[in-house]
């Protein structure tokens, strides 16, 4: 895997692990003021969830970089084995 390769797989897998992160710890506001969302989180704790994502990420990128670095999966040699021929 180049770097480019990394750093985009890195990026994906860290909007998907956001995404997954964002629900956990939510409330909603009891008594919002006016002109607020009823939905709206009371305490969104944003920065604590990226930092979160981020070390979840982190661990799912190593596992993954590590497995296609092995090559002990590899979609060539799949696509070789099973392309018509």
């Amino acid at each position: 895997m180049n770097l480019v390769t990394g750093i985009v797989v890195f990026i994906i897998i860290w909007w998907v692990t956001l995404f997954l992160v964002l629900p956990w710890g939510v409330s909603r506001t009891e008594n919002p003021e006016a002109g607020h969302d009823h939905g709206a989180p009371s305490k969104p704790m944003v920065f604590r969830k990226v930092l979160v994502t981020t070390g979840i990420t982190a661990v799912a990128f190593a596992i993954i970089y590590l497995v296609i670095d092995s090559g002990a999966f590899s979609l060539r040699e799949l696509a070789e084995r099973f392309a018509p021929g």
